[in-house]
C-alpha cells in the first residue's frame, strides 16, 4: 500500500538500540519487542477483559430490567452519542495534550465509571436510568480517550511498526473478548451483574501501572500543537481532500452505524429464537471474538494495508450478516459467528492502519478522532433504529437490515474507489477482481 502524504512526515526519530526492530524483519509479534509497547499491551488485555465482562453484563441487566431489545440499543445508543457529539472535540484535545497524561486521566476514569455502577448494583437499588446513565458518562470519557490511545501507538512503536501494533491491538481487543463474555456469562448466573462491573473498574489499574512504568525517553513524541482557533475545520478541510482518507472512513460509517449491532441481535436470537440464557449470549460473543481475533492476527502478519483487501472484507462481511439472519439451527447460526468476526475486523484494522499510515503525524488526533466518530459515533443512530426492527418484525429481520444496509453502501464505495483508482472489474478463473482500466496509466495511491 502507498502510505500516502503521511508516511514522509511520520515519526521520525531515531530509535534507540532498545527499542528499533530492523526494517524488513516484521513478525506477527513485532512490535512486542519494544518495552513501552509491552506494558501497554499489557495492561489494556486486563483492562479489556473487565471492559467486555461490563459490555455483557450491562446489555443482559437491560434486558432482564426492561425485556427489550429497544432499550438495549437506547443503553448502546447513550454511550456511542458523544463520540457523534463531541469527537471531533476529542481529536482537537488529543493534538493539542501530550498523550500519556491524557490517557492516565482518562483511563482512571473509566475504572471509577465501573465501579459506580458496581456499587448500585450490588446495592440492589440499580435501575435502567442508572445504566443509561453510566453509558452516557463511559461515552463522554471515550470522546478524549479513543484518538488519544489510537494516536499514541506510533509514539511508542515509530512509524515502521505501526500497522502491526494497530493489528495488534485489535488481536489484544478480541483475545480479552473470547475471555469477558465467558466470565460475565459466568458470573451473572453464579452472583450476578454487580461482580462483572466491580472487576471491569479493579481492571483499570493495569493500564495505568503499564502507562507509569513507561520508559519516557523511548517514546517518539509528536510535538503538541499549540491552541489556535479554526482547528476542528482544518482537520475536516485535511480529510474533504484526500480520497485515501475519506472513503475508508466513509465505509467504516456505514459498517459501524448498520453492522455491528451485536448486542441488540445476538440477546434477541437469544431470548427470543433460541430461548437461551446469559451464558448462551456469552457464548455467541466468543464465537464471535474467536473470528476477530484469527482476523487481527491474519493482519499482523500481513504487516501492510490495501483498500481493495477494505471493500472485500466489507462485501464479506455483510453478505455473511445476510446469510446468518436465516440460519434454519442453532449450531449454523453459532459457526457463521466466526467468519462474521474475521471479516468484520478485518474491516477495522485495514481501515484503521490505512487511515493512520496515510496522515501527517499533527493531524492525526483530529483525523482518528473523526475516524472513530463515524465508525461508532453512528451506534445513536442505528442502535435505536435497528433495535426498534428487531422488536416489531423479530430477530431475524433486524440483522437482515443491518446486512442489507452494510451490503449496499460496501458496493457503492467500492464502485467510487475503482473509479478514483482508474480500475475496473475483472472476472477471470482466479475470481472477482479489480485491475487497471490502463495498463499505461499509474494508479493514484488509494488504489
Amino acid at each position: 500500500m502507498s502510505t500516502g502524504n503521511g508516511a514522509d512526515s511520520a515519526p521520525g526519530h531515531t530509535s534507540t538500540p532498545s527499542t528499533a526492530v530492523p526494517a524488513g524483519k516484521n513478525s506477527m509479534f513485532s512490535s512486542l519487542k519494544i518495552r513501552n509497547y509491552r506494558l501497554f499491551a499489557t495492561g489494556q488485555v486486563v483492562s479489556n477483559t473487565g471492559t467486555w465482562m461490563q459490555r455483557i453484563a450491562q446489555d443482559w441487566l437491560v434486558l432482564s430490567l426492561t425485556g427489550s431489545a429497544s432499550a438495549v440499543g437506547i443503553t448502546i445508543a447513550l454511550q456511542f452519542l458523544p463520540m457523534l457529539l463531541f469527537g471531533l472535540y476529542g481529536g482537537v484535545l488529543a493534538d493539542r495534550l501530550p498523550k500519556r497524561p491524557l490517557l492516565l486521566a482518562t483511563q482512571s476514569a473509566m475504572g471509577l465509571t465501573g465501579i459506580a455502577l458496581a456499587v448500585l448494583t450490588l446495592a440492589g437499588h440499580v435501575q435502567v436510568w442508572h445504566v443509561y446513565l453510566a453509558a452516557f458518562l463511559l461515552g463522554l470519557v471515550t470522546v478524549v480517550d479513543n484518538p488519544a490511545r489510537q494516536t499514541f501507538v506510533p509514539e511508542m512503536v515509530g512509524k515502521d511498526q505501526v500497522a502491526n501494533a494497530v493489528s495488534l491491538n485489535s488481536a489484544n481487543f478480541q483475545s480479552a473478548r473470547l475471555v469477558g463474555p465467558a466470565i460475565a456469562g459466568v458470573l451473572i448466573t453464579a452472583v450476578g451483574s454487580g461482580w462483572a462491573f466491580l472487576l471491569n473498574g479493579l481492571s483499570f489499574a493495569a493500564p495505568i501501572a503499564g502507562l507509569l512504568l513507561m520508559r519516557t525517553h523511548e517514546l517518539h513524541p509528536v510535538e503538541p500543537q499549540p491552541r489556535a482557533k479554526g482547528q476542528l475545520r482544518e482537520g475536516l478541510r485535511y480529510v474533504a481532500g484526500r480520497p485515501e482518507l475519506i472513503w475508508p472512513i466513509a465505509l467504516v460509517g456505514f459498517i459501524g452505524t448498520f453492522g455491528f449491532n451485536f448486542p441488540i441481535w445476538l440477546s434477541a436470537f437469544v431470548s427470543d429464537v433460541f430461548h437461551g440464557d446469559a451464558g448462551t449470549y456469552g457464548l455467541f460473543n466468543t464465537l464471535i471474538a474467536a473470528g476477530s481475533l484469527a482476523g487481527a492476527l491474519l493482519a499482523a502478519r500481513r504487516g501492510h494495508s490495501r483498500l481493495r483487501l477494505l471493500v472485500a472484507a466489507a462485501v464479506l462481511f455483510s453478505a455473511l450478516l445476510l446469510v446468518t439472519a436465516f440460519a434454519p439451527g442453532f449450531w449454523l447460526f453459532a459457526a457463521l459467528l466466526v467468519p462474521i468476526g474475521v471479516f468484520g475486523l478485518t474491516v477495522n484494522v485495514t481501515a484503521n492502519s490505512s487511515v493512520q499510515m496515510a496522515t501527517d503525524p499533527e493531524m492525526r488526533g483530529r483525523v482518528m478522532a473523526l475516524f472513530m466518530m463515524v465508525f461508532t459515533g453512528g451506534t445513536p443512530l442505528g442502535a435505536p433504529l435497528l433495535g426498534w426492527i428487531t422488536d416489531t418484525y423479530g430477530a431475524r429481520i433486524g440483522m437482515a437490515a443491518g446486512g442489507v444496509i452494510s451490503l449496499a453502501a460496501s458496493v457503492v464505495i467500492a464502485v467510487v474507489l475503482a473509479r478514483v483508482g482508474n480500475l475496473r472489474l475483472s472476472v477471470n478463473r482466479h475470481g472477482v477482481t479489480f485491475v487497471p482500466a490502463v495498463r499505461s496509466r499509474e494508479l493514484v495511491p488509494a488504489a
